[in-house]
């Protein structure tokens, strides 16, 4: 599990990532201000900003097709961050995985395959998002703002991927890349050895200490047949967590993962 510090590793350069000012979200997106600070902090200008404001609006904050007004250029491009999260989870795991082949050139692919699961985990995706400060300038409704989405680790998660995702589709792999190294860099250093399975690692912590197994559950199934979600719960000596994927497996896995930097701590 990556270790919770600020992120200070090179972006371009000698550039160094900072967080995200504090400022209100609404506002700070109304004047433009957001944009360019995330401008400066992701490294890259972007040709499209509109990409950039989808991929810092949750669904709640999306305009619905009755509020779009026709020929409306403020609705192209200004839907949620959904889209753009398919796009950056599959640009992320490229770049992880030729990260890590580069920096492991020893390792085999069951070693690599267990350090990319973690490393595009949801909880290290979560934990960067909040290291670099992209709670404050994600657009969620207000009602959404005062329950405190903004924080939840799979809302978190899903926007950080939308940005590597907004990145990609306006600059490339290039640009992609070297937010990603940087912004990954104490993830990827954080363990020598290769990370144990989260489910194989969860039932060791459980026996370890005399519990009874880890129990998993299938909390609910939605979606169309082709692309599924899962939301599946793990407990272990009454303490839960949850994970979400497009399967049971990798759901399972999202949960022991989750549950184990909980108990871990």
């Amino acid at each position: 599990m990556a270790v919770r510090n600020p992120l200070v590793a090179p972006v371009q350069g000698h550039q160094l990532i900072a967080p995200l000012p504090a400022m209100a979200a609404d506002s700070a997106m109304e004047a433009g201000l957001a944009i360019g600070a995330a401008e400066t902090i992701l490294g890259h200008r972007f040709t499209r900003p509109d990409l950039l404001r989808e991929a810092l609006t949750h669904r709640s904050a999306a305009p619905s097709l009755r509020d779009r007004k026709p020929h409306s250029g403020r609705a192209k491009g200004m839907g949620s961050n959904e889209r753009l999260e398919f796009v950056g989870d599959r640009v992320l795991g490229l770049l992880i995985a030729e990260w890590l082949a580069e920096r492991f050139p020893a390792e085999q692919e069951g070693a690599l395959g267990l350090r990319l699961a973690q490393l595009v985990s949801q909880p290290i995706l979560a934990t960067i998002a909040e290291d670099v400060g992209l709670p404050a300038v994600l657009t969620v409704a207000p009602g959404e703002s005062r329950a405190g989405v903004r924080r939840r680790a799979t809302v978190l998660a899903d926007a950080m991927e939308a940005l590597i995702g907004a990145i990609y589709l306006d600059g490339g792999l290039v640009p992609a890349r070297a937010f990603v190294r940087g912004a990954w860099e104490p993830a990827m250093t954080s363990e020598v050895a290769p990370p144990k399975d989260a489910k194989t690692a969860l039932q060791e912590w459980a026996q370890g200490r005399g519990h009874i197994l880890p129990e998993y559950r299938t909390v609910s199934r939605e979606g169309p047949p082709h692309a599924p979600v899962f939301v599946i719960s793990v407990t272990v000596n009454g303490r839960t967590a949850t994970g979400t994927a497009g399967n049971k497996r990798a759901a399972e896995t999202a949960a022991a993962t989750e549950l184990l930097g909980q108990l871990t701590k």
